[in-house]
């Protein structure tokens, strides 16, 4: 009887043992990602769920309604980082978005701010992140937990980088940009620096 059950277990283990490469490479391949057309290229991002679920799921759902579509990159500053997801151009102007509620920032996740990588713009408070996204084109280790409640990455550049490279090299300077309030949603006119001369224009974010 043991002998049968040991024959067995040889069996049994062996097959399950089989199947567990298999689910590493489906989680490997579930990893999504998003290509960004800009009107100087594209820019494919690979997300990481399993590092940052809340974020990727906020993400993909701005890029599901198109929220992303006809946005700008409102801040551009060489050697630190490029921001978008927040602005389009409306009447000459760039305005604001509307968007959902601020996010659970994931900035404790072991993702670092390094060139390449995409992290969630906020304000002061780690937990507003919404819409706005930023690339570092360096090594930003200012923006990682714990400095300031740190900055949360959720994924990074596959194809692209050197149109992340032209993008971060455009001219920029003061500008104005119509800012929606937080809490009442009005419209204000807000003087910014780093502002693109010309706007670099993300026509659509896709899924792939």
């Amino acid at each position: 009887m043991k002998r049968h059950l040991a024959l067995l277990a040889l069996v049994l283990f062996p097959a399950l043992a089989i199947c567990e490469p298999a689910k590493e490479s489906e989680k490997t391949a579930a990893a999504p990602k998003v290509r960004l057309k800009t009107s100087l290229g594209d820019i494919v991002l690979e997300l990481n769920p399993a590092k940052a679920p809340v974020t990727v799921e906020n993400f993909l759902g701005y890029v599901k309604k198109k929220h992303y579509n006809g946005t700008v990159f409102h801040r551009v500053i060489d050697g630190f980082m490029i921001q978008g997801g927040g602005f389009a151009l409306t009447d000459g102007k760039l305005v604001e978005k509307t968007s959902g509620k601020g996010i659970k920032n994931e900035s404790q996740n072991g993702l670092k701010n390094e060139r390449g990588t995409i992290a969630m713009a906020r304000t002061n408070d780690p937990d507003s992140a919404t819409a706005q996204f930023f690339i570092n084109v360096a090594d930003n280790a200012m923006l990682n937990h714990p400095s300031n409640g740190g900055y949360a990455v959720f994924g990074k550049v596959v194809e692209g980088m050197d149109v992340v490279d032209k993008i971060k090299a455009v001219k920029t300077g003061a500008s104005k940009l119509s800012m929606r309030h937080p809490a009442t949603g009005e419209v204000l006119e807000m003087p910014s620096q780093d502002v693109p001369a010309a706007n670099v224009v993300i026509t659509s974010a896709t899924i792939e």
